[in-house]
């Protein structure tokens, strides 16, 4: 009887040998960690791919592979200033000079005139302004040049900076100021009024 046999116990119970029986690890436990981790790769593969359908079929833009919007559509007619319309011979430029320097009125209106506006009166701003526009110009005129006139002109005078009044008619003041230097380049001009007539259009917002 090998010395492994517990006392009284023998016959087909007897253990023969002089080593423990080699215990095995149960197979069935590597399974289920092989089934868990495909659970759990599944389940993220399907979170993933619903995120990228509600991506698509919600938003408005193009997406990338990580489901990011890279672009956005332009809301149809909106765009980044109104279009105007007004040419520079439908505006008249009354030019004033508020700086001490002699004759800058009469050499910007003669420029002006040159390049197509109507021009009106010229010479040295009021008393309200003379010496007091900071800036190269302020173009002054009625709550409707706001979006017509003052954007036409402002394309001329870089630095400008705008004020409405209570006058009934269409004209439009441009008051030279202390940082007025020249006209803008007419090239950069044209350019520009080319911009005005045809703006950028808007993005929708949504991306």
């Amino acid at each position: 009887m090998s010395m492994l046999t517990p006392p009284g116990m023998g016959g087909k119970y007897r253990i023969t040998g002089d080593r423990y029986p080699r215990m095995r690890r149960p197979r069935n436990r590597r399974r289920i960690v092989v089934a868990a981790v495909g659970a759990v790769v599944a389940l993220g593969l399907a979170g993933w791919g619903t995120v990228q359908l509600i991506d698509v079929f919600s938003g408005d833009g193009e997406t990338t592979t990580a489901g990011r919007k890279t672009d956005c559509k332009p809301v149809p007619g909106a765009s980044a200033q109104p279009v105007v319309m007004l040419r520079p011979a439908q505006i008249t430029v009354n030019v004033y000079n508020a700086t001490p320097r002699g004759g800058l009125a009469k050499t910007a209106a003669d420029e002006l005139k040159a390049r197509g506006f109507t021009i009106g009166k010229v010479g040295n701003a009021t008393a309200a302004y003379d010496k007091k526009v900071p800036s190269a110009g302020l173009l002054l005129g009625s709550p409707t040049a706001v979006k017509g006139s003052f954007q036409v002109l402002g394309t001329q005078v870089k630095g400008t900076t705008s004020k409405t009044d209570a006058r009934k008619t269409a004209d439009v003041d441009l008051i030279l100021g202390t940082a007025f230097t020249t006209l803008a380049p007419k090239p950069a001009a044209d350019a520009a009024l080319a911009a005005l007539a045809k703006p950028v259009p808007v993005p929708s917002g949504k991306c």
